[in-house]
């Protein structure tokens, strides 16, 4: 049964809006159609999303909303031809009866600019006295949405997102980094593989494996499963708990969307960290920065330098959407060989994005063998930089991992399992492969940020990577 506190939110909320919209057009039939249509909207929005990704709309999921302005292709093609042209006609549709019912009359607009205010005033005396302290106090998403409603649930959430305070900023490392034994790594390549799993998971299909991923859990440091929480999209979740090493539990409400935040917490980074003993960090990612501030974020938790897609050679109209994880790799292992001091490369990659619109990618069985043609990709990528490391001669780590899986309707379904693939690799001085126990280790994002630190880190700075195990 449906709280009513959660109610007495959505009607001041749609109070709100009404008001608002009122005192837009003023209009009282143009303000209540728009205000119910608009609830209505985030309704179907939040199942949309339920059914593609696992899970309802969030407060977070608003701030995407200035990449779908500034890339309206790289959203809307993931929703078929015929809804983009209800979704335009409708808007078409909405702007025209807006210029058409709109009031010249001077009080409908005055009485709409004072209820919205009321509704405001009203919402936030609520929120900030105290009255809703003990409402959806923890994040639980797929609960607070069952039991105060869409609306009340993104409210609650937003608001206790902003009263979430920063951290302590984290110990720094102090430097020489490399100068002990066993010795740490002086060139460490952290390769985040958009959209990337173990092929046989997803179709049961022994023939489909990857021999790269295969020879590398063979040989690797330590291997397992990541597990991550987001299915088919948020890749900045996985990216931020392997940057940063903060677990969910420990962001709260931050969890949705940590980027949004994660300048305040810029001491945690592994750039960060690293820099401050002496390494030099590098992101890299073929597509443009701009995504999820990028641009703006990765400079500001420490990266030196950020490569870009104008970093890459224009592509072939016929060489697909995106950068090639083969391309990737060939220039990571380029900026491998100019690593002159110990350097930190951070790449994420894009091939294995959706959509998969090639010809044959028609149905579920086109769109998987799309899909699982773009992993070979992946594959060569993982198996050229460890024979490019080995051949180095260097001390040197490589860790590599998936983000999420792929939505890929018919083939994946986001209510199965979520965790991807990782292997991290170890090359000592002559380049040789230094092998671990050979048993798989599941770990979060934020565990393989702890992991990929101990790998580095000379022994005398381990308690400071991490207090509680020291």
């Amino acid at each position: 049964m449906r709280d009513g506190r959660g109610v007495i939110l959505l009607w001041l909320v749609v109070t709100g809006a009404f008001g608002f919209f009122l005192a837009a057009s003023g209009n009282v039939w143009v303000a209540a159609v728009v205000s119910v249509a608009l609830v209505g909207l985030f309704m179907v929005a939040s199942n949309a999303k339920r059914m593609l990704l696992g899970e309802p709309l969030v407060f977070s999921d608003l701030a995407l909303l200035v990449g779908v302005v500034r890339h309206p292709r790289f959203y809307f093609t993931a929703i078929s031809a015929s809804q983009r042209w209800m979704l335009a006609l409708g808007a078409a549709g909405a702007v025209i009866a807006l210029a058409l019912l709109f009031s010249w009359h001077w009080r409908p607009h005055l009485i709409g600019a004072g209820l919205a205010l009321l509704a405001i005033g009203v919402l936030a005396g609520l929120l900030r006295g105290g009255s809703y302290d003990g409402i959806a106090a923890t994040p639980e998403l797929a609960r607070d949405f069952e039991r105060y409603g869409m609306v009340a649930t993104l409210l609650l959430y937003w608001w206790r997102w902003r009263e979430t305070p920063d951290p302590q900023p984290c110990i720094a490392l102090s430097p020489p980094l490399v100068g002990r034994t066993p010795v740490p790594p002086e060139v460490i390549v952290i390769v985040q593989c958009e959209s990337f799993c173990d092929p046989v998971e997803i179709t049961d299909d022994p023939g489909n494996t990857l021999e790269g991923l295969a020879a590398a859990r063979a040989a690797a440091w330590q291997w397992g499963t990541l597990d991550v929480s987001g299915f088919g999209a948020y890749t900045m979740r996985t990216e931020y708990g392997v940057l940063f090493g903060r677990t969910e539990q420990e962001l709260g409400f931050r969890r949705y969307d940590p980027f949004l935040t994660a300048a305040g917490e810029a001491s945690f980074a592994l750039s960060a960290r690293l820099g401050s003993a002496g390494c030099r960090s590098l992101f890299v990612h073929p597509h443009d920065l701009r995504f999820y501030s990028r641009d703006r974020l990765m400079p500001a938790v420490g990266f030196d330098a950020l490569i870009g897609e104008e970093g890459f050679a224009p592509r072939s109209p016929d060489a697909g959407r995106y950068v090639d994880d083969r391309t990737l790799g060939a220039s990571l292992a380029a900026l491998i060989d100019q690593a002159a001091q110990p350097t930190l490369l951070y790449a994420v990659t894009m091939e294995n994005h959706g959509p998969w619109d090639s010809a044959t990618a028609r149905d579920a069985a086109g769109r998987r063998d799309a899909y699982l043609r773009h992993l070979q990709s992946s594959d060569a990528m993982l198996s050229n930089l460890i024979a490019h490391l080995s051949r180095d001669g260097r001390p040197a780590l490589l860790v590599f991992f998936g983000d999420h899986r792929p939505s890929i309707p018919g083939v994946t379904a986001p209510g199965g399992a979520r965790h991807t693939p990782y292997v991290m690799m170890r090359f000592g001085e002559n380049g040789e492969t230094m092998r671990g126990s050979g048993a798989p280790v599941s770990l979060t994002p934020a565990d393989l940020h702890q992991a990929i630190l101990g790998c580095a880190v000379p022994q005398r700075d381990r308690a400071a990577v991490n207090p509680a195990a020291a």
